[in-house]
């Protein structure tokens, strides 16, 4: 492109009205500027940077520079003054563009200080602190909102021309620039002409932008609708905010140069700006420093500690080994521990496998439930031997190169499931460790889904609710579904689009705004730690519950090379602690669920026959009826069952059924997958198996069979065209007949796509067996924890009431005398029901009685109990 044309535009994506993405997709976008030949693109989200991770890797993707910026609020004032009479009142908008890594960094900690010291309606910083962080930034003037555009609007131009003074001494340099726009609007052309005066007099350069708020003219009437959706209003309603014209659509180098062509130098200048701007997003290894002991170093620290801890595993496991109940010798592990320690220290992560050894280790002291592990991170032996996990991956079959290899080095995932009452104190500890600075939640965006959009879109436009809700209703349900597949998979939804003009309309608009953001808010398990206050790094957001996170999601903390952990709240943990804490109350009997017997008689008869209500991820009624027909008799049986029952390889689960009761053959195309494929009957139901396949017939190490896995998963038809060549000569290498040999990639191929992480199944079918141990052999403290975790679950309290009748178990009702906060075990002493245990109602389950209105009744009782009724209390207190 020349000089003479537009090289970015200038784009706003406002999050203030639920707008992440304006009425567009960040792709979307970036694909159509490429489509225009544009150079360079800018995005200046309103306040914040959301957008600005995905939106910089989409440019680099299509060859498009992205220029990363921010439309911020200046305060009038101090932004610690929040006592403004008005929302117009206390804040203007200022545009601000990073030309380097120095303005990057100086962009996000306004950004940052807007939400954490100066929000007031909008997050606002002052000139206070944009004099002290405007290195490394460009500055527009900005638009009819700005502190100079309003002066202008007020005919206040001698005003105006001060407040650029002002600017231009701060953004010196060449660094402010006089931004003009045209959408059509009379008020935009005279801040024009009054900012042109002010450029003859002061030499100061104009820069022409175009303020996109979605993609094509045509998406005007969509974005409004979106407006809507954002504010609460309808269409119709004369009296809300609205676009004052259709022209905020993403326009070529053409339509730019038609809108100014009085200002060719303002075009130039584009140009001008865009070469200035030269800032790359790099990934930085942020690993958080981790404190050891005197004459360690991070690496030494890490293997001691490890080598400690499988020691103490080794003296529980001894024993079994000593018996024959261990398959594999102390000699295994201690080659596994020495080959898991030596891939960990050549890439690096001993630090970071201590940082979550240390708040492990912190949890299991104060008490807090742990999660026996989640994820590939079971199938390391060492995060075994430092209790990180609890699944013993030798005696389980598991891989370590599907958690970590050096073959595909990235970053470990270790998620981590704790009691969900008491996650938050796990989450208190690490920030007083390492700083409140560094450490923080990560926000989440929720999006428009098929369903919830047209409801949305159908509410604006003043539709009747039984209308919109009849088109939903024709919307098939699935997490993954979409407007378009609706129309192709549900007749009566493509007949009413295709007859009723109204339904086309609401439809079209829908589709136009499927998947935009609607709102932010905090990641349920998600918090980055930061070896430096996380404001050098990443903004950060304040949302209306007062909890400070990233304004990157997920995948853009990971972007940028932040350590990222998933803390979750795991309420079956919560469950499992209760009840072994009820029944150690009232009967001095202390549980261990770590060590229950792996094969109680009594446990899976309650699997066999099905009575799995209330059961960790067995008590749907499809698994039941899976369960009865399998008859499980170990925990390997449960580990594929609950990889099976999912989307897709469900299908598959009627012939495994088959292969356990011998009624199909089980049969083997080559006798190496026998021992690979035995335990789930010759079916391939693990990643994990399709890597020990490639590894086992084709020389495949295990790391390289691990890209082998994702690939197939993913399918990347490119890297498995390069990979069935490779999979083929070693399969001949290893006189595997080349007709066998494509056989098995097929049933590989076919199976990965199905195939489910085998550490993450075997360690969440421990924790539903021990649900299921704790309800066999512990019925009435089992059903007392599982009501007490579902009190505020109407329909699950009526279900497990029900559930407790046909356990013989009575549910004897709340008394004021009797009852404690929760639901409790009450053992007959004497008569003909002596040693029954029944379960008594908690008074904190009775419907809108709060825990401390129940706290007041429990000390009232203790000083003047027993009370005739809640009445009589209520009259003596």
């Amino acid at each position: 492109m020349n000089n003479t044309k537009p090289e970015f535009a200038h784009l706003h994506l406002h999050t203030e009205y639920s707008l992440l993405d304006g009425a567009c997709h960040i792709d979307e976008l970036v694909d159509q500027a490429a489509r225009f030949g544009m150079k360079s693109l800018a995005i200046t989200d309103h306040g914040n940077m959301f957008g600005a991770v995905a939106f910089h890797d989409a440019c680099r993707e299509k060859g498009v520079k992205p220029i990363l910026g921010c439309e911020i609020y200046v305060a009038i004032g101090s932004r610690h003054d929040k006592n403004a009479s008005g929302i117009s009142e206390a804040y203007n908008h200022l545009t601000l563009l990073a030309t380097n890594d120095e303005g990057y960094h100086n962009l996000v900690k306004l950004v940052s200080i807007g939400y954490t010291e100066g929000f007031y309606h909008r997050p606002r910083i002052d000139k206070e602190v944009l004099q002290k962080h405007n290195r490394g930034l460009v500055c527009l003037s900005g638009c009819l909102s700005s502190e100079i555009g309003v002066a202008l609007r007020n005919g206040n131009e001698a005003g105006a021309l001060r407040s650029v003074g002002e600017f231009a001494e701060m953004f010196d340099e060449g660094r402010f620039f006089l931004e003009i726009m045209d959408h059509g609007m009379e008020a935009q052309r005279r801040v024009t002409s009054a900012l042109t005066r002010i450029h003859d007099r002061t030499g100061l350069p104009l820069v022409a932008t175009n303020d996109a708020h979605y993609l094509l003219k045509d998406d005007a009437h969509a974005h409004d609708v979106l407006l809507c959706i954002g504010t609460g209003k309808k269409v119709q309603e004369s009296e809300r905010f609205r676009f004052e014209s259709e022209e905020f659509y993403l326009k070529d180098a053409e339509e730019m140069t038609r809108v100014f062509p009085d200002h060719p130098e303002a075009i130039a200048n584009t140009l001008r700006v865009a070469e200035m701007c030269d800032f790359t997003l790099k990934e930085v290894s942020t690993l958080p420093r981790f404190d050891v002991p005197p004459g360690f170093t991070i690496e030494s620290y890490f293997e001691k500690v490890t080598r400690d801890g499988f020691e103490g595993r080794w003296r529980a496991l001894g024993p079994l080994a000593e018996a024959g109940r261990l398959r594999y010798p102390r000699a295994d592990y201690a080659a596994r521990l020495d080959k898991e320690i030596g891939v960990i220290r050549r890439v690096g992560f001993g630090g970071y496998f201590l940082i979550v050894w240390d708040f492990i280790r912190h949890a299991r002291e104060r008490g807090i439930p742990v999660g026996p592990g989640r994820g590939s991170a079971a199938g390391s032996l060492v995060a075994y031997a430092l209790r990180i996990t609890d699944i013993d991956p030798i005696e389980k079959d598991l891989i370590f190169e599907r958690f970590l290899n050096e073959e595909r080095i990235r970053p470990p995932d270790i998620d981590i499931d704790f009691c969900e009452n008491r996650r938050g104190e796990v989450i208190e500890y690490v920030t007083r460790k390492y700083g409140r600075d560094n450490v923080a939640q990560i926000i989440t965006f929720g999006t428009m889904k098929a369903k919830a959009v047209v409801r949305d879109v159908g509410r604006v436009l003043d539709m009747s609710y039984a209308d919109v809700d009849r088109i939903a209703k024709m919307i098939p349900f699935d997490l993954k579904m979409t407007l378009d597949k609706a129309l192709e998979e549900s007749p009566p939804l493509k007949e009413a689009y295709e007859r009723d003009a109204k339904v086309k309309e609401l439809i079209d608009i829908s589709r136009r705004l499927e998947g935009t953001t609607r709102h932010a808010s905090t990641h349920a398990a998600g918090v980055v730690i930061s070896p430096q206050p996380l404001t050098d790094l990443v903004p950060l957001f304040k949302g209306t519950t007062a909890d400070i996170t990233t304004q990157f999601d997920m995948k853009g903390v990971e972007r940028i090379g932040l350590l990222k952990m998933d803390f979750l709240g795991l309420r079956t943990l919560t469950l499992i602690d209760n009840c072994v804490r009820m029944v150690e109350a009232q009967t001095g009997v202390k549980l261990e669920p770590d060590v229950f017997p792996a094969d109680d008689t009594r446990t899976y008869e309650s699997f066999t026959a099905g009575r799995t209500s209330g059961l960790f991820q067995f008590e749907s009624d499809g698994m039941r009826d899976i369960l009865k027909r399998f008859k499980p008799d170990r925990l390997e049986h449960l580990t594929a069952l609950n990889a099976l029952y999912r989307p897709g390889p469900m299908q598959m689960i009627d012939d495994f059924i088959r292969r356990r009761h011998g009624q199909t053959r089980v049969t083997y195309d080559h006798p190496a997958l026998e021992p690979l494929l035995k335990e789930t009957y010759g079916v391939i139901v693990y990643q994990e198996q399709v890597m020990q396949i490639a590894s086992a017939l084709a020389g495949y190490s295990l790391g390289e069979a691990d890209i082998l896995r994702k690939a197939m998963g993913k399918k990347k038809l490119e890297v498995m065209a390069t990979q069935k060549d490779k999979f083929l000569k070693g399969c001949a290498e290893r006189a595997v007949p080349e007709k066998k040999a494509n056989k098995i990639w097929d049933l590989m191929e076919q199976f990965a796509g199905y195939g489910f992480n085998k550490s993450h199944s075997a360690a969440y079918a421990w924790v539903a067996y021990q649900t299921a141990y704790l309800k066999a052999n512990h019925p009435a403290y089992f059903m007392a924890a599982l009501l007490t975790s579902e009190r505020a679950n109407t329909d699950k309290m009526v279900q497990y009431i029900g559930e407790c009748r046909e356990m013989g178990i009575r549910v004897l009702p709340s008394d004021v005398n009797e009852s404690e906060m929760f639901f409790t075990v009450v053992q007959r002493a004497a008569g003909e029901e002596a040693g029954r245990e029944d379960t008594r109602f908690g008074l904190a389950a009775i419907r809108n009685v709060g825990e401390g209105a129940v706290e007041a009744i429990l000390a009232a009782r203790q000083e003047g109990g027993p009370f005739r009724s809640l009445f009589d209390f209520c009259e003596r207190v």
